[in-house]
């Protein structure tokens, strides 16, 4: 741990894959994607190592890699930005069919939360510490999940990818938090499931839970995740949220 442990004055969540399943499976979207375009090019072990070494940052980089690949051999990409929508496009037709089954009460919320994300949110929440998401999707689609999940009551901000635009939600939540709201970074927690928000956490000086979560199980570790929060140097490893009573004792260092 970073430190003499201190409670935390603010939290701030990753979204997909730390509390949402909505999402689960995006790799294999965007794997495809990439085989279609650089399959001819690369190996397709070097574009699954890319997705895991990328996990957690905006998309739009992701897809910058794939116009870089292809400069590198003289051909001309398209637009990065489209490469981005055609993705979206595909991802957004499964995840739209779920939100309309939380929406209209066909599905419980808890098939596509992680076990134990709202009861942790609720016990958060008794203590009065305000609950922050920065997430790499696009700001209108966290947004939109985080509702249909039933989540959004719970937090202070979301803030997702603004359209359209490079910048990194999770680095600056973080750095307005410690900078514009006088928090000092040992009093800020960061919960994630990728090595990005892990790795900012730690060089920020904040605490760090990694959630090495198993999305199709929705509880349990992945140990693909696991060995990725492991090297990012998280605090604190878990799979998911049963143990409130636990995870309460060390957040707030009890």
């Amino acid at each position: 741990m970073n430190g003499t442990c201190k409670a935390p004055k603010a939290i701030i969540f990753d979204f997909d894959g730390t509390l949402s399943t909505l999402r689960c499976g995006w790799e294999v979207v965007m794997r495809k994607l990439m085989g279609e375009i650089l399959g001819e090019y690369i190996t397709m072990e070097e574009i699954d190592r890319f997705i895991d070494e990328s996990t957690g940052i905006q998309t739009i980089f992701q897809m910058k890699w794939i116009a870089e690949q292809l400069e590198k051999r003289g051909i001309a990409p398209l637009d990065p930005w489209d490469y981005k929508a055609e993705y979206n496009r595909r991802l957004m037709l499964n995840i739209e069919d779920k939100k309309q089954a939380l929406l209209s009460g066909a599905c419980e919320k808890e098939t596509y939360l992680m076990a134990g994300s709202e009861e942790l949110l609720k016990m958060i929440k008794s203590h009065g510490i305000n609950i922050y998401v920065a997430s790499g999707t696009d700001q209108p689609d966290v947004q939109a999940e985080a509702a249909a999940l039933g989540l959004d009551k719970y937090f202070t901000e979301i803030a997702g990818a603004p359209l359209r635009e490079e910048k990194c939600s999770k680095e600056a939540v973080l750095r307005r938090l410690i900078a514009q709201q006088d928090i000092p970074a040992e009093n800020i927690l960061i919960v994630g499931d990728g090595k990005v928000e892990i790795a900012l956490g730690r060089e920020a000086g904040a605490r760090t839970l990694g959630v090495a979560s198993n999305e199709k199980n929705r509880c349990g570790i992945d140990e693909t995740k696991k060995k990725r929060l492991e090297n990012a140097g998280a605090d604190r490893i878990i799979g998911d949220y049963r143990d409130i009573a636990d995870l309460e004792a060390w957040i707030f260092c009890e």
